[in-house]
C-alpha cells in the first residue's frame, strides 16, 4: 500500500507538532510513504518565508520521491493514480478533488491522522 504526501501534510509535524510516520502507521499500518517530486520545488519557494516549510524540506528527503511531470497539486494527483495510493492532505478543497477523482483521502482531525468518508 502507498501513501503521497503533498507539501502542507509534510509540514503537520512542526505546525501541530504531530508525528506523521506514527500517525499513518496507526491509521494504516506498513506502508510506502512517498513525496512527489513537484512537493520539492514548492517547499523550496515556501522555506523562504516559512520555517515549517523549511522543516518540511528536509523531512520529505527521507521518503522515496517519485517523479511527476505535473506541478502542484496536479503532480500529487498523478502520483496518487500513477500509485493507487493514499494521499495525506489538510487541504479541504484539494481533498474534495481526490475524492471526486476516486482517491481516498486522510486528513488531521484533532491532532490524529484519519481516513475521511465520502
Amino acid at each position: 500500500m502507498n501513501v503521497v504526501l503533498d507539501a502542507n501534510a509534510l509540514m503537520m509535524p512542526f505546525e501541530y507538532r504531530l508525528n506523521l510516520d506514527l500517525e499513518i502507521k496507526r491509521v494504516l499500518g506498513n506502508v510506502n510513504i512517498l513525496v512527489p517530486s513537484c512537493i520539492l520545488g514548492e517547499l523550496e519557494r515556501l522555506s523562504r518565508k516559512r520555517w515549517e516549510a523549511k522543516a518540511a524540506l528536509q523531512l520529505a528527503k527521507k521518503y522515496e520521491m517519485i517523479e511527476v511531470e505535473k506541478l502542484g497539486d496536479n503532480g500529487v494527483l498523478e502520483a496518487a493514480k500513477k500509485l493507487n495510493a493514499y494521499v495525506v492532505t489538510n487541504d479541504r478543497a484539494f481533498a474534495r478533488i481526490l475524492k471526486k477523482e476516486g482517491i481516498k483521502v486522510i486528513s488531521m482531525k484533532q491532532n490524529h491522522l484519519v481516513i475521511e468518508n465520502d
